[in-house]
This record gives structure tokens, sequence and C-alpha cells, in this order.
């Protein structure tokens, strides 16, 4: 099981395309719940993530909210990420078989001019993160951040592909 936990601020249209792609992983049982960490949000982000049944938190501790997850496995995703046709069966073959940290791979039909891609610093979830959850407690700090979790790894790469989260940003401006 699979638990996925995206931070948020003021992003509702981003975390409605987000939550609308992770519906296949729960019918599927592979989704046991999302969490939804808000940095003051004025949008109506919280009415998103309750009628999608996601767990919101305003304040929160990471370890307290990190022991609290189902899932053996987190996903970490930025709001606007959507992840790819295949993404259910490869990531429920991925934790039954592996114990590290995994990524999404970068999909191709979304992907930066080379120049821009080489100049521009590249956002740690960008692509994701699986990581099992032991593993994530460990690194749990006393900060509220995600990024803390996903910093330091060299995770394997998934052939599934994520649509990154400047997709959706971008076509929103």
């Amino acid at each position: 099981m699979l638990t996925v936990i995206m931070e948020c601020h003021d992003q509702e249209p981003e975390l409605a395309q987000t939550l609308s792609v992770l519906v296949a992983g729960a019918v599927e049982g592979l989704v046991s719940d999302v969490i939804v960490l808000d940095h003051g949000s004025r949008d109506g982000s919280s009415i998103v993530a309750d009628a999608a049944g996601c767990r919101f938190y305003q304040q929160w501790d990471m370890k307290e909210l990190l022991a609290t997850a189902r899932g053996e496995w987190l996903l970490l995703i930025e709001p606007g990420a959507r992840l790819g046709l295949g993404w259910v069966d490869e990531v429920a073959e991925y934790v039954a078989l592996n114990k590290a940290p995994a990524r999404f791979s970068e999909a191709r039909r979304y992907r930066l001019p080379f120049y821009r891609r080489l100049t521009r610093s590249r956002q740690l979830l960008e692509n994701g993160l699986l990581i099992p959850k032991r593993q994530a407690l460990g690194l749990a700090g006393e900060g509220r951040e995600l990024l803390q979790l996903a910093r330091g790894h060299k995770p394997r790469r998934l052939a599934s592909e994520i649509i990154p989260s400047w997709v959706a940003r971008e076509a929103r401006r």
C-alpha cells in the first residue's frame, strides 16, 4: 500500500489535476491514503482535498504525520504533476520487489529545450519520490517540509513517466 503526500499553497487547480490521476491507484488498491500539507492557502485547496477524501493539514509534525501514514511506501509528489499510463502496475511491482527509493522518468513529450534544462535548477520533487516509510521516518527531522525527505538520495528511475508540475503552472498563466 502507498501513501501519497503533497505540499501545497494556493494550488487548487493543480491539486485537483494530481488527485484525479491518483484515482486509478485507489481503485486498484495501491493508494491507501493521500495527505495534503497546506502552507496557508486562501483558495479552495482544502475543499478539493476534502472532496477527494484526503487528510488535510495546516499544522503538522513530520515524524508524527509519517507515523500515521497507512502505506508502507510513500509517494512524495508536487501538486500539478500527473503520472503517466501504467504507473499503477509499475509502482505495485516496484514496491513488492525493492527497498530503495525511486523517481519517475521525465515525460518525453514535456521536456524543456536542451539549454533550458541545463541552466535551470531542478526541483527535488519534480519527478516525484517513491520511498519506504521506514526510511522516511529515519530522515524526518524537526522541520515541516517534504524536501528534507527528498535530499541526498540516489533513487532508481522508473520507466513510468511523470508530467512535471511546471507544465500545469505554465498552462495556468
